[in-house]
């Protein structure tokens, strides 16, 4: 059984940083793509960011430049570095995996809170 464990959220004033982390357990033969996605109340679920399981990253364009996106294959984790959090990062954020392994497939987390004061 695969699963994804989150951590990192919690409350931040504007201007901070927080680093998110995603690690999937299981038996697992392989990893492709990894991202993070956030929904904030009344609106839908959006990708924030997502890497290739060669490095290759994608970004939205409001947290182009403030967030960054990293992984560790081999501890099969992705990470999520926000900088200069603004209010509106405000979100419930998932991280969610392309696996193989017995039952192959898009796997998400069960998600973890970001607040931002202004």
């Amino acid at each position: 059984q695969v699963q994804l464990v989150e951590s990192g959220g919690g409350l931040v004033q504007a201007g901070g940083s927080l680093r998110l982390s995603c690690a999937a357990s299981g038996t697992i033969r392989r990893i492709n793509d990894m991202g993070w996605y956030r929904q904030a109340p009344g609106k839908q679920r959006e990708l924030v960011a997502s890497i290739t399981s060669g490095g290759s990253t994608n970004y939205a364009d409001s947290v182009k430049g403030r967030f960054i996106i990293s992984r560790d294959n081999a501890k099969n984790t992705v990470f999520l570095q926000m900088n200069s959090l603004k209010f509106e990062d405000t979100a419930v954020y998932y991280c969610a995996c392309e696996i193989v392994a017995g039952v192959s497939g898009y796997y998400w987390g069960q998600g973890t809170q970001v607040t931002v004061s202004s």
